[in-house]
Protein backbone atom coordinates (compact mmCIF):
# COMPACT_ATOMS: atom_id res chain seq x y z
CA UNK A 1 0.00 0.00 0.00
CA UNK A 2 1.34 3.28 -1.01
CA UNK A 3 1.64 6.00 1.94
CA UNK A 4 -1.13 8.15 0.01
CA UNK A 5 -3.44 5.01 0.36
CA UNK A 6 -2.32 4.56 3.72
CA UNK A 7 -3.49 7.98 4.97
CA UNK A 8 -6.54 7.76 3.43
CA UNK A 9 -7.15 4.48 5.31
CA UNK A 10 -6.58 6.07 8.48
CA UNK A 11 -8.53 8.98 7.80
CA UNK A 12 -11.56 6.37 6.96
CA UNK A 13 -10.95 5.29 10.32
CA UNK A 14 -10.95 8.24 11.93
CA UNK A 15 -14.02 9.04 10.67
CA UNK A 16 -15.84 5.55 11.91
CA UNK A 17 -14.35 6.54 15.33
CA UNK A 18 -16.12 9.91 14.99
CA UNK A 19 -19.41 8.32 14.04
CA UNK A 20 -20.02 6.11 17.16
CA UNK A 21 -18.41 8.40 19.74
CA UNK A 22 -21.09 9.57 21.36
CA UNK A 23 -19.18 12.08 23.82
CA UNK A 24 -18.43 13.86 20.77
CA UNK A 25 -21.90 13.61 19.20
CA UNK A 26 -23.25 15.54 22.52
CA UNK A 27 -20.39 17.99 22.81
CA UNK A 28 -21.19 19.12 19.00
CA UNK A 29 -24.60 19.18 19.88
CA UNK A 30 -23.85 21.61 23.28
CA UNK A 31 -21.25 23.82 21.08
CA UNK A 32 -23.77 24.38 18.18
CA UNK A 33 -26.64 25.52 21.20
CA UNK A 34 -24.09 27.55 23.02
CA UNK A 35 -22.64 29.58 19.43
CA UNK A 36 -26.61 29.76 18.06
CA UNK A 37 -27.25 32.74 20.03
CA UNK A 38 -24.01 34.69 18.82
CA UNK A 39 -24.63 34.09 14.98
CA UNK A 40 -21.46 32.18 14.44
CA UNK A 41 -22.58 31.50 10.58
CA UNK A 42 -22.35 35.33 10.11
CA UNK A 43 -19.39 35.60 10.85
CA UNK A 44 -17.47 34.70 7.96
CA UNK A 45 -16.86 35.76 3.96
CA UNK A 46 -15.95 34.11 1.04
CA UNK A 47 -13.14 36.26 -1.64
CA UNK A 48 -14.88 39.77 -0.16
CA UNK A 49 -18.36 38.67 0.24
CA UNK A 50 -20.89 37.48 3.88
CA UNK A 51 -21.45 33.88 2.97
CA UNK A 52 -23.68 32.64 6.08
CA UNK A 53 -22.09 28.88 6.03
CA UNK A 54 -20.44 27.40 9.01
CA UNK A 55 -17.05 26.90 7.74
CA UNK A 56 -17.14 22.94 7.76
CA UNK A 57 -19.53 23.01 5.75
CA UNK A 58 -17.55 24.68 2.58
CA UNK A 59 -14.97 22.36 3.18
CA UNK A 60 -17.32 19.95 2.59
CA UNK A 61 -19.14 21.68 -0.41
CA UNK A 62 -15.43 21.79 -1.42
CA UNK A 63 -14.84 18.25 -1.49
CA UNK A 64 -18.22 17.29 -3.56
CA UNK A 65 -17.88 19.88 -5.82
CA UNK A 66 -13.81 18.76 -6.61
CA UNK A 67 -15.02 15.16 -6.76
CA UNK A 68 -18.28 15.14 -8.66
CA UNK A 69 -17.32 18.09 -11.01
CA UNK A 70 -20.58 19.24 -11.81
CA UNK A 71 -20.70 22.43 -14.60
CA UNK A 72 -24.01 23.68 -13.15
CA UNK A 73 -24.90 24.42 -9.67
CA UNK A 74 -28.25 25.51 -8.53
CA UNK A 75 -28.64 27.38 -5.39
CA UNK A 76 -32.07 28.69 -3.88
CA UNK A 77 -31.11 31.64 -1.24
CA UNK A 78 -29.14 34.32 -2.10
CA UNK A 79 -28.80 36.82 1.00
CA UNK A 80 -25.30 38.50 -0.18
CA UNK A 81 -23.90 36.50 -2.85
CA UNK A 82 -21.37 35.19 -0.76
CA UNK A 83 -22.01 31.07 -1.22
CA UNK A 84 -22.79 31.85 -5.57
CA UNK A 85 -19.09 33.27 -5.42
CA UNK A 86 -17.97 30.26 -3.13
CA UNK A 87 -19.64 27.79 -5.72
CA UNK A 88 -18.55 30.05 -9.06
CA UNK A 89 -14.57 29.95 -7.93
CA UNK A 90 -14.87 26.44 -7.39
CA UNK A 91 -16.13 26.06 -10.94
CA UNK A 92 -13.62 28.11 -12.16
CA UNK A 93 -11.02 26.07 -10.99
CA UNK A 94 -12.16 23.19 -12.37
CA UNK A 95 -12.40 25.22 -15.74
CA UNK A 96 -15.47 26.74 -15.81
CA UNK A 97 -19.41 26.37 -15.68
CA UNK A 98 -22.40 28.40 -14.00
CA UNK A 99 -24.10 28.98 -11.21
CA UNK A 100 -27.88 30.09 -10.97
CA UNK A 101 -28.75 31.94 -7.69
CA UNK A 102 -32.84 31.97 -7.28
CA UNK A 103 -34.01 34.93 -4.34
CA UNK A 104 -37.63 35.94 -3.80
CA UNK A 105 -35.96 39.22 -2.63
CA UNK A 106 -32.30 39.97 -4.25
CA UNK A 107 -31.66 43.58 -2.94
CA UNK A 108 -30.15 46.25 -4.46
CA UNK A 109 -27.14 46.38 -2.30
CA UNK A 110 -26.54 42.99 -2.50
CA UNK A 111 -27.17 42.83 -6.42
CA UNK A 112 -24.38 45.71 -7.16
CA UNK A 113 -21.29 43.98 -4.95
CA UNK A 114 -22.51 40.48 -6.62
CA UNK A 115 -22.57 42.02 -10.31
CA UNK A 116 -19.07 43.74 -9.55
CA UNK A 117 -17.23 40.64 -7.73
CA UNK A 118 -14.92 39.25 -10.84
CA UNK A 119 -16.82 35.78 -10.15
CA UNK A 120 -19.92 37.02 -11.78
CA UNK A 121 -19.34 35.93 -15.52
CA UNK A 122 -20.18 32.47 -13.66
CA UNK A 123 -22.95 33.89 -11.91
CA UNK A 124 -26.62 34.10 -13.16
CA UNK A 125 -29.24 35.88 -10.72
CA UNK A 126 -33.09 35.15 -10.65
CA UNK A 127 -35.28 37.40 -8.99
CA UNK A 128 -38.66 35.31 -7.85
CA UNK A 129 -39.59 33.00 -5.28
CA UNK A 130 -38.04 29.35 -6.12
CA UNK A 131 -41.37 27.34 -6.01
CA UNK A 132 -42.93 29.61 -8.90
CA UNK A 133 -43.49 27.97 -11.94
CA UNK A 134 -42.15 30.74 -13.93
CA UNK A 135 -38.54 30.56 -11.96
CA UNK A 136 -38.31 26.32 -11.93
CA UNK A 137 -39.12 26.30 -15.56
CA UNK A 138 -35.98 28.68 -16.31
CA UNK A 139 -33.65 26.78 -13.91
CA UNK A 140 -34.67 23.30 -15.28
CA UNK A 141 -34.27 24.52 -19.18
CA UNK A 142 -31.04 25.42 -17.94
CA UNK A 143 -29.68 22.45 -15.99
CA UNK A 144 -31.12 20.20 -19.60
CA UNK A 145 -27.95 21.65 -21.28
CA UNK A 146 -26.13 20.95 -18.52
CA UNK A 147 -24.38 17.49 -18.03
CA UNK A 148 -23.82 17.20 -14.44
CA UNK A 149 -25.57 19.03 -11.92
CA UNK A 150 -25.69 19.88 -8.63
CA UNK A 151 -28.49 21.52 -6.35
CA UNK A 152 -28.07 23.89 -2.98
CA UNK A 153 -31.53 24.69 -1.04
CA UNK A 154 -31.10 27.27 1.01
CA UNK A 155 -33.87 29.37 1.13
CA UNK A 156 -37.16 29.11 2.78
CA UNK A 157 -36.64 26.95 5.60
CA UNK A 158 -40.41 25.32 6.22
CA UNK A 159 -41.07 21.90 5.86
CA UNK A 160 -43.87 23.16 2.77
CA UNK A 161 -41.35 25.42 0.90
CA UNK A 162 -38.18 22.97 0.89
CA UNK A 163 -40.86 20.26 0.47
CA UNK A 164 -42.03 21.78 -2.96
CA UNK A 165 -38.20 22.79 -3.85
CA UNK A 166 -37.36 19.15 -3.60
CA UNK A 167 -40.09 18.74 -5.59
CA UNK A 168 -38.65 20.60 -8.30
CA UNK A 169 -35.32 20.83 -8.05
CA UNK A 170 -34.22 17.13 -6.99
CA UNK A 171 -34.76 15.82 -10.68
CA UNK A 172 -32.41 17.87 -12.41
CA UNK A 173 -29.74 16.65 -9.93
CA UNK A 174 -27.53 14.28 -11.99
CA UNK A 175 -26.50 11.06 -10.88
CA UNK A 176 -23.25 11.06 -8.68
CA UNK A 177 -24.06 14.47 -7.86
CA UNK A 178 -25.54 16.06 -4.65
CA UNK A 179 -28.35 17.49 -3.51
CA UNK A 180 -27.35 19.56 -0.73
CA UNK A 181 -30.55 20.73 2.10
CA UNK A 182 -29.07 22.92 4.35
CA UNK A 183 -30.52 23.87 7.69
CA UNK A 184 -31.44 20.67 8.65
CA UNK A 185 -29.68 21.24 12.07
CA UNK A 186 -33.11 23.10 12.69
CA UNK A 187 -34.50 19.70 14.11
CA UNK A 188 -32.26 19.58 16.61
CA UNK A 189 -32.17 22.56 17.80
CA UNK A 190 -34.53 23.28 20.90
CA UNK A 191 -38.11 24.62 20.11
CA UNK A 192 -38.28 28.05 20.29
CA UNK A 193 -34.83 28.72 18.66
CA UNK A 194 -36.22 31.05 15.87
CA UNK A 195 -38.91 33.11 17.22
CA UNK A 196 -39.22 35.39 14.19
CA UNK A 197 -39.11 32.95 11.74
CA UNK A 198 -41.71 30.39 10.24
CA UNK A 199 -39.65 27.32 11.47
CA UNK A 200 -39.28 25.61 13.90
CA UNK A 201 -38.61 21.74 15.32
CA UNK A 202 -41.20 19.45 13.49
CA UNK A 203 -41.47 21.86 10.73
CA UNK A 204 -37.87 22.78 8.43
CA UNK A 205 -35.52 20.98 6.20
CA UNK A 206 -34.73 17.80 8.21
CA UNK A 207 -38.71 17.00 8.13
CA UNK A 208 -38.98 17.93 4.34
CA UNK A 209 -35.85 15.58 3.45
CA UNK A 210 -36.93 12.49 5.27
CA UNK A 211 -40.54 13.13 3.78
CA UNK A 212 -39.03 13.27 0.81
CA UNK A 213 -37.00 10.53 0.90
CA UNK A 214 -39.98 8.09 1.38
CA UNK A 215 -40.90 8.98 -2.19
CA UNK A 216 -38.01 9.45 -3.97
CA UNK A 217 -35.12 6.55 -3.81
CA UNK A 218 -32.87 8.04 -6.51
CA UNK A 219 -30.82 9.99 -2.91
CA UNK A 220 -29.20 8.53 -0.50
CA UNK A 221 -27.64 10.37 2.78
CA UNK A 222 -23.90 10.77 2.91
CA UNK A 223 -23.31 8.99 6.43
CA UNK A 224 -20.17 9.37 6.25
CA UNK A 225 -19.76 12.96 5.21
CA UNK A 226 -21.60 13.79 8.39
CA UNK A 227 -19.63 11.54 10.68
CA UNK A 228 -16.44 13.69 9.25
CA UNK A 229 -18.24 16.75 9.82
CA UNK A 230 -19.67 16.75 12.92
CA UNK A 231 -20.56 20.31 13.14
CA UNK A 232 -22.65 21.44 9.81
CA UNK A 233 -25.75 23.57 9.46
CA UNK A 234 -26.93 20.48 7.34
CA UNK A 235 -26.83 16.92 9.04
CA UNK A 236 -28.45 14.31 6.64
CA UNK A 237 -28.74 16.85 4.09
CA UNK A 238 -26.26 15.90 1.70
CA UNK A 239 -27.96 13.81 -0.59
CA UNK A 240 -25.59 11.76 -3.09
CA UNK A 241 -27.91 10.87 -6.53
CA UNK A 242 -27.09 7.44 -7.29
CA UNK A 243 -29.59 6.91 -10.15
CA UNK A 244 -30.80 8.64 -12.99
CA UNK A 245 -34.05 10.41 -13.77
Amino acid sequence: MSEVARFFEDVKKNVEGLRGDKTVHRATKAWIDAIAPHKYAYNFTWMGRPIIQFPQDLAALQEITWRTRPDLIIETGVAHGGSLVFHASMLQLLGGGKVIGVDIDIRDHNRQEIEAHSMFPLIELLQGSSIDESISQKVTKAARKADRVMVILDSNHTHEHVFRELELYAPLVTRGCYLVVCDTLIEDMPPGSFPDRPWDKGNNPRTAVDAYLEIDSRFRPDTELDAKLQISVAPGGYLKCIDDP
